[in-house]
């Protein structure tokens, strides 16, 4: 499906969420761009990480809000949804799957391209998640690539502890040797970058160096629960104009974390509401759009892929 990301007004039942002021000061940071995302032609995907309360939990104003996030996913009619991890709390069971995240993300089940986070990894072997998403990624180690538009997405697992992720980068420098794209990104749960409580991760620096070396544009994470958009820039986090340009996009409904210090290279940040990520993949460039779940576009613009 080819779209437009625009400001779609978003369902009715979606419950409008109140300032808790935990953001940043907006002069602080670089003002939501100008440019309208609506200008790029192309697939739209929503990315969005730490997701589903655990069966039973109570909605509030800052917690369990899946559902609300859900329905504004399904809202932008997406061709995917990049689910980066944490997907369902405490611990990624069969059960917690199919008794919570099922009953709202689960409408957008079969269009779902996930990544495993850390939560997952509460189940021996990330056994229910492996399961309940068996049809939509490989299973095994957890990472593979496809096809969107002319893009090619990397699903990559950044729990490096459990995983051989030196065997993993190696597979991405072979396959982004035989798939040379104009555009690419990489998506995962652990950010290299992040201003929130988690922070920076060291151990994902080796899928930069190699997404960086060939070229890549995006890189997309979660594990923190906020939105974060970084400039271009390098394995190491020195700006660069052929850098990659990395979002953090963690409010998808379990809570919201506060920020700390904000790490260089940071130009917006989030953490009041939860919201997806919308990207417009096109050929030569792509649009982004994230908003909350009050239907308010709170960041948006257009960059051309390096």
């Amino acid at each position: 499906m080819r779209r437009r990301v625009t400001g779609l007004v978003v369902l009715a039942a979606i419950t409008t969420l109140a300032s808790v002021g935990l953001a940043a000061p907006t002069s602080a940071m670089e003002r939501p761009q100008a440019v309208s995302a609506a200008t790029v032609t192309g697939p739209t995907v929503v990315a969005v990480g730490d997701i589903s309360c655990q069966p039973g939990q109570a909605v509030t104003a800052t917690t369990c809000q899946q559902a609300a996030t859900a329905l504004l996913a399904q809202s932008y009619a997406p061709s995917y949804v990049l689910a980066l991890g944490d997907t369902q709390y405490e611990t990624g069971s069969l059960y917690q799957y199919r008794h919570s995240y099922d009953t709202s993300w689960g409408l957008l089940k079969t269009i779902t391209k996930p990544a495993p986070g850390n939560h997952e990894y509460g189940t021996p072997g990330a056994s229910g998640y492996f399961t309940y998403f068996q049809d939509q990624q490989p299973g095994g180690a957890g990472y593979y690539a496809f096809d969107v538009g002319t893009w090619r997405i990397y699903a990559l697992n950044s729990n490096c502890t459990i995983i051989d992720c030196d065997r993993q980068r190696r597979w991405l420098n072979r396959d982004m040797d035989s798939h040379p794209r104009t555009c690419s990104a990489i998506m995962m749960h652990h950010p290299r970058f992040s201003s929130g409580e988690h922070g920076n991760t060291a151990a994902v620096k080796r899928f930069w160096n190699v997404a960086y070396s060939h070229h890549a544009d995006i890189a997309l994470a979660g594990h923190d629960h906020d939105y974060e958009r970084f400039r271009r820039m390098d394995p190491a986090g020195a700006a660069a104009a052929d850098g990659l340009f990395s979002f953090v996009s963690g409010a998808g409904g379990r809570s919201l974390y506060a920020f700390g210090t904000p790490v260089p290279g940071s130009r917006f940040r989030a953490n009041d509401s939860a919201g997806v990520l919308a990207l417009t993949l096109g050929s030569t460039q792509f649009g982004f759009e994230y908003k909350t779940i009050d239907g308010t576009v709170i960041d948006s613009g257009v960059r051309s892929c390096r």
